[in-house]
């Protein structure tokens, strides 16, 4: 019997930093023609694996086969000449060229010396249209959705000639439709005889687009199994190590005391329109409040706007009985408030900063870490030791800048800065975007913590599971007003649907009536 020859085969991939192995004698086989997932935690070593087949790193030992030969890939250029293409979580995209420039960039097709800008255009509508990936060639990558930019991203592999694809986190920052026109497009990707490698951490996923998954577990390879032989739960327990919970365990919400109420306010977003429209919201201590809504109907701007990032036109929002309205942020957090934001990398953190440095951003002015103006840097490292050890962030050491960590050992850290305050009220945005069921685990758990000390938790989500498991009530956000406010156990995911698409709460449950589906009522 000859032995199979994969498309990509890594025998014992070991990569590291200092004495830190990121990856530990990994093992990895992909075949033609499939959609493999390569499944683990965040800090688990899957990105520095894909680093290491796309040319961004070289291993410390190990070595790459293609087709059954030794391949040394030194290089993303060398990577890119052997057909393997990178789709990064954060694209690589320049926001001032059009699309086809950015598809081009590095490998221009030129004429006589120039630019062939007609050339380019045409083998750009040829691979789209191969692919059934449609993209206006002439849009500045400004101008166009996330959807759009990661089918960018995509067919900039595919014109340089990409057998092997990677996607890391690939539906992170899309909405539910995007996600499903992606999953489409790698399953006619793979009719095309591609092979994909899908770095996720969403178990549905998985389950629904992949034929084969690889577990990382702190750099070493868990195992190898096929999706279909195995449930959504085993592949959990596989990436962590331990039974996990899907369900958020928690007694029923006592709340108190009003700690933020909103009055009647309106906030513009930046060309100046009314994002957020006279709207009214009250949370309470002892209670998660979340709030669900398609993006853009102006959630961004009334968590701005409640934390002094962004002007109040009108109304009011008032903090444990204090006026807080346009207040600054230092003053609206020393006024009891703590903020996880939905975009950790541009309002979280400070990236090049080392990760004490970040968890101390909200008091480094305070003793014991400044005294007379001088900063006090043991404080801050042993202060960061502990946290790092309490909220299980996944780092080599405190010194290491944010940007060294995964995404999600970037939130806990977040997270520990922010609880550790004891803030009386906690806003906390998309908190376990990109994050792996382990770290949603462990972060659900410390918000209903925070509830159940009494303080009032804010929560905003796009993940409709998100909302319904954690929140003691919800409010539907749609066009800058709320719509409708209910509990998790009378209603449904279809209910919420049709109030964040604008229907009013008498109305959807007129339809779904109709429709015979029933809420939880």
């Amino acid at each position: 019997m000859t032995e199979e020859k994969f498309a990509i085969e890594m025998r014992n991939i070991t990569k590291s930093f200092g004495t830190f192995k990121a990856n530990d004698q990994i093992n990895l086989q992909i075949r033609k023609g499939e959609i493999h997932a390569l499944l683990g935690e965040n800090g688990a070593g899957k990105s520095t694996l894909m680093n290491v087949l796309s040319g961004l790193l070289e291993p410390t030992s190990g070595e790459i086969l293609m087709n059954g030969n030794v391949v040394n890939i030194s290089s993303p250029t060398k990577a890119n000449q052997l057909g393997i293409g990178m789709v990064h979580q954060h694209f690589m995209l320049v926001d001032a060229f059009t699309v086809t420039e950015n598809i081009i960039l590095g490998n221009e097709p030129s004429r006589l010396g120039k630019l062939d800008r007609k050339k380019a255009r045409e083998e750009i509508k040829k691979v789209s249209e191969q692919y059934g990936l449609s993209v206006d060639p002439d849009a500045y990558i400004r101008d166009i959705s996330v959807g759009m930019q990661q089918r960018v991203e995509i067919l900039k592999t595919l014109y340089r000639g990409a057998d092997i694809l990677i996607f890391d986190e690939p539906t992170a920052v899309l909405t539910p439709q995007e996600i499903d026109e992606l999953i489409e497009i790698m399953r006619g990707l793979v009719r095309e005889g591609k092979s994909i490698i899908l770095i996720t951490h969403k178990l549905d996923e998985i389950k629904s687009v992949a034929d084969r998954c690889t577990v990382i577990r702190r750099g070493q390879g868990i195992g190898t199994v096929d999706v279909k032989d195995v449930s959504s739960q085993q592949l959990a327990d596989m990436m962590v190590g331990r039974a996990v919970s899907f369900k958020t365990v928690k007694k029923p919400a006592a709340p108190q005391e009003l700690v933020l109420s909103i009055q009647d306010l309106v906030v513009k977003e930046n060309r100046g329109l009314e994002a957020v429209k006279h709207l009214n919201l009250e949370v309470r201590a002892g209670e998660v409040l979340g709030i669900a809504g398609i993006d853009g109907n102006g959630q961004s701007e009334l968590i701005q706007a409640i934390t002094g990032l962004r002007k109040v036109e009108s109304g009011k929002v008032i903090l444990s009985d204090k006026d807080i309205t346009n207040l600054r942020p230092r003053k609206i957090t020393e006024s009891g408030l703590g903020h996880v934001p939905e975009d950790r990398h541009k309002y979280g953190l400070v990236l090049d900063m080392t990760l004490a440095e970040n968890i101390a951003l909200q008091t480094y002015y305070q003793e014991p870490f400044s005294k007379m103006g001088v900063l006090n840097y043991s404080e801050m490292n042993y202060n960061a030791e502990d946290l790092i050890k309490e909220f299980d962030v996944r780092t080599v050491n405190e010194l290491v800048p944010a940007k060294a960590l995964s995404g999600g050992n970037q939130q806990k850290a977040i997270i520990a800065r922010e609880i550790t305050r004891d803030p009386d009220l906690l806003i906390v945005a998309n908190p376990t975007r990109g994050l792996d069921v382990g770290a949603i685990e462990f972060i659900h758990k410390r918000l209903i913590e925070q509830r159940d000390r009494f303080k009032a938790v804010l929560l905003i989500s796009f993940e409709l599971e998100e909302i319904l498991n954690v929140s003691d009530k919800i409010a539907v956000i749609h066009d800058g007003q709320i719509v409708g406010t209910v509990t998790p156990e009378e209603t449904s995911e279809q209910e919420l649907g049709l109030l964040m698409a604008g229907y009013s709460l008498e109305k959807a449950r007129a339809e779904l009536a109709q429709q015979g589906v029933a809420t939880n009522e």
